[in-house]
């Protein structure tokens, strides 16, 4: 059902995108950009500890292919997750959400520390995920929205590259607490994910200062905040810089409206947009195998082929981490630059060919844990910035009333598809102790990669330093004037 109210004209997508760069613009980076350093942690924690779930000390004695179907287990509920709080983001807007998916992902997490059998860990397991699904939807809608069009794609690219900072602090993190001759095996794990908790009751404080999303505000019949918000933040930027901002060159009519239908928009996506929607499920389903199929089972396969100790894995995650950070601290820039369509091909395909080098040095047996870790790490440093634009794209090549829901779609699709069958088939591939078998594995992530990588070089959106609402005009939108 969709609700009619009124016709509104408005600047505020404009005086946002004019804004110059800000202590505020740093709050909201922080506030909202430290969910992925979460689920950079959660996703780590997991493949740090896998082989020890699956010893009789570890308490859980978890089979590696359990493990690997804990990792889609936490996916299916990311997917879950994202879903349904997608939808609400877009009913009752980004602030009440991104609190909310918080809250969730802190009480699931720390219910995994006291993990007692393997069905209750599969159960916490899905609700953290679901939490964090959750948080993609309302925090990418809520980044795009409030961050200037000149500097969105690096910061949205940073912001979504921040995880992989997770990965290297929880792999750092895991070489003392799992260090058997300091705590007992059985409460190392269950320290690592308590740790999650506190690192996001840190971010719950801060993210208390970040405001509503004045986009969806004037949207949803409530201008009158709108104005509020922009206003304070407008005032707090001039006092900081100590000039005056220049007046904004566009306005936009639209009319307001409560509740945008489940019809309208797979209208949208289907037939409004459809070859977006082919360039969003691409991306998304590639990125969603390599990640979650590597990162899920990258300890099993260390200890597997390479008789790693549990206690050294995270020495081999570290650089992987730090690695895939610098990628999209080092590459984001140029989205703005370079542009789009250019750099979100480049990423995937550069990325997918490096994966088949890979895979081929793998199979040849000429590889050891240290020179297949550097070979992830370049792998990873285009490939970071390739999955981090993803969430970029489908951000901003759908209208603002289905954004969080576009967000929210095809991540569920794509990663259901991507990342759910991706840790479960590696899972099992890493039990044949094959090394024929796994680097098959590698060959189709490589193919994945490459495939969308060519999507988005035919059919791509060049969405560099645009508003949002030229490029995916809103539904509500009456006509523009200058």
């Amino acid at each position: 059902m969709t609700t009619d109210t009124r016709v509104i004209e408005t600047e505020i997508p404009a005086r946002l995108d004019r804004l110059p760069w800000s202590r505020w613009h740093w709050t909201v980076l922080l506030g909202l950009g430290a969910v992925w350093i979460l689920d950079g942690l959660e996703i780590t924690v997991v493949g740090v500890v896998g082989a020890l779930l699956t010893s009789e000390q570890g308490g859980l004695g978890l089979t590696d292919g359990q493990v690997g179907l804990a990792a889609s287990i936490y996916v299916i509920g990311a997917c879950t997750g994202a879903l349904f709080f997608g939808h609400l983001t877009d009913r009752f807007g980004r602030k009440k959400l991104f609190i909310l998916t918080l809250v969730v992902y802190l009480a699931a997490t720390v219910a995994t520390a006291f993990s007692f059998s393997p069905w209750w860990f599969y159960l916490c397991r899905f609700f953290t995920g679901a939490g964090i699904g959750g948080e993609y939807a309302a925090i990418n809608s809520a980044i795009d929205e409030l961050i200037p069009a000149r500097v969105r794609g690096r910061v949205d690219i940073l912001i979504n590259g921040s995880f992989w900072l997770g990965t290297a602090f929880a792999a750092a993190l895991s070489i003392p607490i799992l260090n058997a001759e300091a705590i007992p095996q059985d409460l190392g794990w269950r320290a690592l994910f308590a740790l999650g908790a506190v690192l996001g009751l840190g971010v719950l404080f801060v993210r208390r200062n970040v405001p509503e999303s004045p986009r969806w505000l004037f949207i949803h019949g409530r201008e009158d905040e709108a104005e509020d918000v922009v206003g304070g933040i407008e005032r707090r930027i001039a006092d900081e810089t100590g000039t005056e901002l220049e007046r904004p060159g566009t306005s936009i009519r639209v009319r307001q409206r409560d509740v945008i239908g489940f019809r309208e928009i797979a209208s949208t996506a289907v037939r409004r947009y459809p070859r977006r929607t082919i360039l969003g499920l691409s991306l998304f389903v590639g990125q969603a195998f390599l990640y979650n199929a590597v990162y899920f089972t990258y300890a099993l396969v260390l200890s597997t082929f390479f008789d790693v100790p549990d206690v050294d894995i995270g020495y081999y995650l570290i650089p992987i981490g730090l690695g895939n950070f610098l990628g999209a601290f080092l590459l984001g820039k140029l989205f703005d630059t370079v542009g789009r369509r250019t750099m979100v091909s480049l990423s995937y395909i550069v990325s997918g060919v490096l994966l088949v080098g890979t895979g081929l040095l793998f199979r040849a047996d000429v590889l050891n844990a240290w020179t297949l870790t550097g070979c992830w790490c370049v792998v990873f440093f285009f490939a970071s910035a390739g999955a981090s634009s993803a969430y970029l794209t489908v951000s901003e090549i759908f209208p603002m009333e289905t954004r969080a829901m576009a967000i929210a779609g095809f991540y569920a699709v794509g990663t259901g598809l991507g990342g759910v069958i991706g840790p479960a088939l590696f899972g099992r591939l890493v039990e044949t102790e094959e090394l024929s078998a796994v680097a098959n594995g590698y060959f189709l992530g490589a193919a994945l990669m490459i495939a969308a990588g060519l999507v988005e070089a035919f059919i791509g959106v060049e969405a560099a330093r645009r508003s949002l609402e030229d490029i995916a005009r809103p539904l509500s939108a009456e006509e523009t004037a200058t």
